[in-house]
């Protein structure tokens, strides 16, 4: 793997204010870029604002002001918004900074010389919020078949960008890897766009129906279409300072070929950006790379949209979520912890302040906030506050959780093991965040198990081993954190006094409040938006005391201290194991998971049961467990089922699941990887 990375986000439209949408891909980005740095990488992280189009002037006009001063105000409104969800970016750029027009005019009349750019007269139906026309075939029932709303018939004269030369060259960077698209499904979408011949693309607007915008170098009636314009912004952060073009100097591709930060950071660009937009990088950017004689980009990382109620969040629908509201209310690190875990990148994912209250109260709260207070208290309970030494062999639990962790921090992936390094590298953050946070289970069981707080009284050395390697395994947790809740994993890191990585022994500990308090959330009357009241008060922390433990086993009680089991009745369903048999029972890995809409109890789900072609499965467990849960998990299957029609599809299968003390339904895993299509006995 390359140790540098150029990642970038889609520059947003300022027609209107920042929503989830926005500060969802910008985190991505700034979380891959922070794990590639803690992973011995360089990184380059871009963003900015897109201020030229029809939309951006038709707000303008909407509001009584000039363009100008919309965009002004706006590209605030994104610009600061950043600093508060803890994203960092290298550079923010602005499409009407003078040195974003003189690359658009030189890359315009670069082409125009090639004979890449002809004018035509063109008739055809145009989307006034796209700003693109759209043939009669692709039209649907009169509107736009990307946004749904109506076109309106125009005809006029236009420049055209030669964009069908480049089709054969375009589908080998795809097929061949050259051009990364992840999801892999993202791909196969672009390449059965691909199967249709290649249209040349409108790359000019005439003034007289839309000024705001980068005026045509070779013809001043026109200003560029505001795609080719925006694409564009992403070499333009490389390029030297240009001067404006001129008949005597006015090629692009010289300039940025002997650019230095051009040369060091193009070869390992990631694009973040939302699949409603796919199109646009996947073949309008490529296609005009490849006419100026650069490489394509070497990765485009495809987001799915945030839902409300199974619906995509707009704000004609009245569902659009502020995300500075959010922060304000649950803090940047819960924002986004709650976006990379909840989501995995190219599925859709429901989102709901419930949902965030989940994350928060059970994930940060319970697992690694609680677990941080824990040690702490029995450290100052017992060793005067410091950290005590490890002086004993850990206990079977303790050095499985030594072992997790190691494992988590090593370079490369292994047969039955993806560390965070690899995860977090090819943009699987929903399983960096599930795998990291397994550690801080591990490592909250083996306070269970080794029982520091009793042992304490009767075996010192032991009960100081456990608490000594438990806090190292934070300071693990803290640091594979850190790109995604940086503010809390530095405090975690400054009360154990563990800066360079490691905690020493005879270090005085910090106490300080929860990290991450409480919130209790009640659903909302109707019609009313969902609230949540003032956060909880943090829960005290009880003495595990030993007891008479019972669990329930089957239809009976077994006490574990004596191992006797008392049925409660006597079963009356037995089945023979001829029975039992016929029904086969396979370990599969989930490869997609996301909602179907209109239906608020079904995910969709494809499984890898190693047959020639995955299937697909339906199961009612939406209510209980996100999508991202379930990616890249390896779940139980009936396999031998016949097809069942639900939801106007079909299921061929039925994911094995159980109920927890909730009665809510949970998948089933193995206990370890096993081949996929493997027969449970």
């Amino acid at each position: 793997m390359t140790n540098r990375l150029y990642v970038t986000t889609p520059i947003f439209y300022v027609n209107d204010k920042p929503h989830i949408g926005h500060a969802y891909c910008t985190i991505l980005a700034d979380a891959l870029g922070r794990y590639a740095r803690l992973n011995g990488g360089e990184t380059y992280f871009l963003t900015g604002t897109d201020e030229h189009g029809q939309k951006v002037q038709q707000a303008a006009d909407k509001r009584g002001v000039t363009p100008q001063a919309h965009v002004g105000e706006l590209f605030s409104a994104f610009k600061d918004l950043w600093p508060t969800l803890e994203c960092q970016p290298d550079r923010f750029i602005r499409t009407t900074e003078p040195a974003h027009v003189h690359v658009v005019q030189r890359a315009l009349w670069q082409l125009y010389d090639q004979g890449l750019i002809v004018d035509r007269t063109f008739e055809g139906w145009y989307c006034v919020p796209d700003e693109r026309f759209w043939t009669e075939k692709e039209i649907v029932a009169g509107n736009c078949p990307d946004c749904g709303r109506p076109v309106t018939r125009l005809q006029e004269r236009n420049w055209f960008f030669l964009m069908s030369q480049f089709q054969a060259r375009l589908v080998d960077a795809v097929q061949t890897g050259e051009m990364a698209i992840v999801p892999a499904n993202r791909a196969n979408e672009v390449l059965g766009f691909l199967r249709e011949p290649l249209q040349d693309l409108c790359i000019s607007r005439p003034k007289s129906r839309l000024s705001w915008g980068i005026e045509l170098p070779f013809d001043r009636d026109f200003v560029a279409y505001v795609w080719f314009d925006a694409l564009l912004n992403y070499i333009t952060a490389l390029a030297p300072p240009l001067p404006a073009p001129t008949p005597d100097d006015h090629a692009l591709t010289p300039h940025l070929l002997a650019s230095p930060a051009y040369q060091k950071w193009w070869p390992n660009v990631t694009h973040c950006l939302g699949k409603d937009i796919l199109t646009t990088h996947a073949v309008y950017w490529p296609t005009m790379l490849l006419a100026l004689g650069l490489p394509v980009p070497r990765r485009l990382v495809t987001t799915g949209w945030w839902l409300m109620d199974d619906a995509k969040m707009s704000k004609s629908l009245g569902n659009v979520v502020d995300p500075q509201e959010l922060r304000d209310k649950y803090g940047a690190d819960v924002m986004r912890y709650f976006f990379l875990r909840e989501m995995a990148v190219g599925q859709d994912a429901n989102f709901s302040e419930e949902a965030i209250v989940r994350r928060n109260n059970a994930d940060l709260a319970n697992d690694l906030g609680n677990l941080l207070q824990r040690v702490i208290g029995m450290c100052v309970r017992s060793f005067d506050g410091k950290i005590p030494a490890a002086t004993r062999a850990p206990s079977h639990v303790l050095a499985d959780a030594l072992a997790y962790a190691e494992a988590l921090q090593q370079p490369d992936a292994t047969r039955d093991f993806e560390p965070v390094a690899v995860s977090s590298a090819h943009a699987r953050l929903n399983r960096t965040l599930a795998d990291t946070m397994a550690l801080t289970q591990k490592l909250n069981g083996v306070l269970t198990a080794d029982a520091p707080f009793k042992t304490v009284l009767t075996d010192r050395e032991a009960a100081a081993t456990t608490l000594f390697h438990v806090l190292q395994g934070i300071v693990v947790a803290a640091r594979l954190l850190a790109p995604v809740i940086p503010a809390a994993s530095a405090e975690m890191l400054r009360r154990l006094q563990a800066h360079d990585g490691a905690v020493q022994p005879g270090t005085q500990l910090l106490e300080g409040p929860p990290l991450f308090p409480k919130h209790e959330w009640k659903a909302p009357m109707p019609g009313q938006p969902e609230t949540t009241p003032p956060p909880a008060k943090p829960a005290t922390e009880t003495k595990e005391q030993p007891g008479a433990a019972q669990a329930t086993s089957g239809r009976g009680l077994q006490d574990f201290r004596t191992g006797e089991f008392r049925a409660e009745q006597e079963p009356s369903d037995l089945v023979d194991i001829d029975t039992f048999a016929r029904s086969q029972l396979r370990v599969g890995r989930v490869l997609t998971a996301e909602a179907i809409p209109k239906s608020k109890k079904l995910l969709r789900l494809t499984i890898d049961l190693g047959e020639a072609t995955p299937r697909q499965i339906l199961s009612g467990i939406a209510e209980t467990m996100a999508p991202a849960d379930l990616i890249g998990t390896q779940v139980l299957v009936i396999a031998n089922l016949p097809p069942r029609q639900m939801m106007g599809m079909e299921s061929h299968g039925m994911l094995l699941v159980a109920e927890d003390a909730e009665g809510k339904r949970v998948a089933l895993h193995p206990a370890r990887d096993v081949p996929n299509g493997a027969l449970v006995k």
